[in-house]
């Protein structure tokens, strides 16, 4: 249902959208803030297209504030960036507005488009529907594939414990390698026993941590190609492997252009200093936020590079000789490869 009150003399338009699953719910505002309609939308490109028509009645529009971009939102900013739309992303409203004001979708975008209005909301949205888009997708396959080899690997360890005693005996000396190739050539024969279904449990078991393996190889190497294409710089990086440099370049997305600096990066990935001054203490504390993945990604760096780079090494010593203890050692690390990182990412050449 779509609720309009028309406005003369409106030069420009901006338009919030409150997004979800199934529909979306879109407010216009003229530059003054007065609002100009409401408008649902279902989440298809025919509802995309309706927006885009309903939006331009008022005037010109001069941008879209969308909320979950990364998620229910990721379709529309899609389809608006391709349009030719400057589209910016919301965060979720304040908690402690809406409790004054109550909540409803169009007023969650009714405050999306006074967010963009006012330029307390001036993010650009990340882009991930070219390569990085692929390496997102493949990475989500590999770490479920990962979990469940991790989970069949310690179900087969529980089994072995209490197995009966004789093939307890036999399996549990072997390393997990080893005991994967004896139990997939177990052969049970009729389920009688406790032994012959101990049996069968394990070959089961382990004939499924063999097909995960040989799928991890496979995605690794489709992960391996992407991110090279995607950013062979930051592949060339020492201690850089496919899967770190898939977890930076989802984080970065299409556009790490649209990161203003390194310092930018550094936060997006919770590897940026957070000051935490008052009176005469001037001092700073840990980021707890950003990108949680990406800031794992900066500490595998970290610790490779603490092995086998001399560079590293050599500032480790400088700055232990300072004072400074090894985890505080490991956050300038960290901050100094994220620098490394972003003009990495920016180098597509």
């Amino acid at each position: 249902m779509t609720t309009v009150r028309m406005a003369d003399g409106v030069s420009s338009v901006v338009v919030g959208v409150d997004t979800h699953a199934d529909v979306h719910v879109a407010a216009a505002l003229d530059p003054l803030g007065r609002h100009l309609g409401t408008l649902e939308i279902a989440t298809t490109t025919r509802g995309y297209e309706q927006l885009l028509r309903w939006a331009k009645t008022f005037g010109p529009v001069t941008r879209f504030g969308v909320e979950g971009t990364g998620s229910y939102g990721a379709g529309l900013a899609r389809h608006l960036a391709g349009a030719g739309c400057t589209v910016t992303e919301i965060n979720r409203p304040d908690r402690r507005a809406r409790r004054a004001r109550g909540k409803s979708d169009p007023l969650d975008a009714e405050a999306a488009a006074r967010a963009v209005l006012a330029g307390a909301a001036q993010a650009i949205p990340k882009a991930d529907h070219d390569r990085v888009g692929m390496i997102r997708t493949v990475r989500v396959a590999r770490r479920s594939a990962m979990k469940m080899r991790i989970q069949v690997s310690n179900q087969m360890a529980a089994l072995v414990v209490t197995a009966p005693e004789p093939l307890r005996d036999q399996l549990r000396s072997l390393s997990l390698a080893h005991l994967v190739r004896v139990c997939a050539m177990l052969r049970p024969g009729a389920v009688s026993t406790p032994t012959a279904a101990s049996k069968l449990a394990l070959r089961s078991l382990a004939l499924r941590h063999q097909g995960l393996c040989s799928e991890l190889e496979m995605l690794d190497r489709e992960l391996a190609r992407l991110t090279r294409e995607a950013a062979p710089a930051l592949s060339d990086l020492a201690g850089v492997g496919p899967d770190v440099a898939g977890a930076l370049l989802v984080a970065a997305g299409d556009n790490p252009d649209r990161l203003r600096s390194d310092s930018a990066f550094a936060s997006l990935c919770g590897a940026s200093p957070v000051p935490a001054s008052s009176g005469k203490t001037n001092r700073y504390r840990l980021n707890r936020g950003g990108d949680r993945i990406a800031n794992n990604a900066l500490w595998r760096i970290v610790m490779v590079r603490l092995t086998c780079d001399a560079r590293t090494q050599a500032y480790v010593a400088r700055r232990t000789a300072e004072g400074m203890s090894k985890r505080e050692i490991i956050r300038c690390l960290k901050r100094y490869v994220a620098r490394e990182v972003f003009h990495a990412l920016l180098d597509k050449a």
